[in-house]
C-alpha cells in the first residue's frame, strides 16, 4: 500500500474513533431560577466522573449534558442535581435540601413534572 492510501485509511479510522468517542448527549428539564442555580446545577453534573460538559439554560430550564455512559449513567446525573436541591424530570430533590436553597433559588415545585 502506498503512503497516500495508508494515510487515508489512518485518517478514516481516526475520524471514526473520534466520532464514536464523542459520548452520549441528553437534554432534560431541571427546575431553578437564577444564576446561582445555574452554577449549582452545572457544578453538580460536571463534578461527576464521565461528564464532559453540562449547560443549563435558566430561561428554558433545559439541561444539556455530554457524558460517557461507560463511566456515568444518566440517572446518576439526575440524582447529583437533585442532591443539591433541584428537581429534574426524573428525580425529585429532598424537601430539606430544597428548603436550604437561598430564597431566590426556591422555584415553584408544584409545576414540576414528577
Amino acid at each position: 500500500m502506498n503512503n497516500k492510501a495508508f494515510f487515508s485509511v489512518v485518517v478514516f479510522l481516526f475520524a471514526g474513533m473520534m466520532a464514536f468517542a464523542g459520548g452520549d448527549k441528553e437534554e432534560f428539564k431541571v427546575y431553578g431560577n437564577c444564576g446561582m442555580c445555574e452554577s449549582r446545577i452545572e457544578k453538580a453534573a460536571n463534578d461527576l466522573d464521565g461528564v464532559a460538559s453540562a449547560d443549563w439554560d435558566k430561561k428554558t430550564k433545559m439541561m444539556e449534558v455530554e457524558y460517557d455512559e461507560s463511566k456515568v449513567k444518566i440517572r446518576e446525573i439526575h440524582q447529583a442535581i437533585a442532591d443539591v436541591g433541584h428537581d429534574t424530570e426524573k428525580v425529585t430533590a429532598e424537601d430539606k435540601t430544597y428548603g436550604n436553597l437561598p430564597g431566590c433559588c426556591q422555584y415553584d415545585r408544584k409545576d414540576s413534572e414528577q
